[in-house]
């Protein structure tokens, strides 16, 4: 079973360097952080903003060639975590057929908003992931450590 999520938001993590994809259910309380890295969080933070660039980003070169070969982002799939690992499938359509293409959920979500699609994860990945991650991370943090950047 797949659960509709949306971008809560980004964090910086200063422990680690890392920035904190944040994912919450549409409808409901759960939530699924995810760490990636500085240039990830930067596009994705530019989606977020609407921000238009002189120039395309890779993301956005990626949502081009989608259009240019009449093709579409039908949905996003954050479908497991191993090794403390998550994939993601990005699920691509032309109107007849769809095919996933395997994808890092950073770059998954990063195209996502570019493309209005809709972000989901499977269940199983809630139930797998660390259920305290966040909250411990959050509990060890001195109110001078956040940096939103969002």
């Amino acid at each position: 079973m797949i659960i509709r999520m949306k971008v809560d938001g980004l964090l910086f993590d200063p422990r680690s360097g890392m920035y904190i994809l944040l994912l919450k259910a549409v409808e409901g309380a759960e939530t699924l952080p995810i760490w990636i890295g500085k240039p990830e969080a930067d596009s994705i933070a530019l989606a977020l903003g609407k921000v238009v660039t002189p120039r395309p980003l890779t993301h956005d070169l990626i949502k081009n060639i989608l259009e240019q070969m009449k093709m579409s982002v039908s949905k996003v799939i954050v479908k497991e975590i191993l090794d403390n690992t998550y994939f993601a499938g990005l699920y691509l359509t032309d109107g007849k057929y769809e095919m996933q293409i395997d994808a890092r959920p950073s770059d998954a979500v990063a195209i996502a908003l570019r493309t209005n699609s809709p972000i989901y994860i499977n269940r199983d990945v809630l139930e797998t992931k660390h259920t305290d991650e966040l909250e411990e991370w959050l509990k060890n943090l001195k109110p001078e450590d956040f940096g939103n950047i969002m």
